[in-house]
């Protein structure tokens, strides 16, 4: 019988401070009665292909989960992927950019709370990336809200 053991990883340990390193990053989407966002560059109506960058995930941030709570649906039938993008606009061959990586196709007019179900694999983010969603199925025309926690472990570029 063989005994295997990992190699020892640092990145692994809790941190300087006592709370450790795992953070949620709170993402908010608020959109007017006309469907733009409120505290966004644009109040135009959100349609159908438009990317909501929702805020930024730092460099070094290993990527486990996110939770997407619409507690006030958007209109009926938009949908939304939700995934990341370099903010230097540059994508890594290390980390490729993901459009869906946090889901693809989440119904965004149901108040609901829509766990990550995609079975990608943990990834540790070489350079600042905007939380982005994707809007699809319909345009936007009426107030709602949706916020989005990611889960990342403060582990340093790597």
């Amino acid at each position: 019988m063989a005994i295997v053991t990992n190699l020892s990883k640092h990145r692994n340990q809790l941190g300087a401070t006592p709370w450790g390193n795992l953070n949620v990053l709170l993402f908010s989407l608020i959109t007017n009665a006309l469907g733009g966002a409120t505290e966004a560059d644009s109040a135009a109506p959100l349609a159908v292909g438009d990317k909501v960058r929702l805020g930024v995930i730092p460099a070094g941030s290993t990527l486990v989960d996110s939770l997407t709570i619409v507690s006030t649906g958007l209109t009926a039938t938009v949908k939304g992927d939700l995934g990341f993008e370099y903010v230097d606009g540059v994508n890594s061959t290390k980390v490729p950019q993901d459009a869906s990586y946090f889901g693809a196709a989440l119904d965004l007019a149901t108040a609901a709370r829509l766990r990550n179900a995609a079975t990608k694999a943990p990834v540790t983010l070489p350079k600042d990336a905007f939380l982005v969603l994707t809007t699809s199925g319909a345009a936007n025309a009426k107030a709602g809200r949706v916020d989005v926690a990611v889960q990342a472990i403060s582990t340093g570029a790597l």
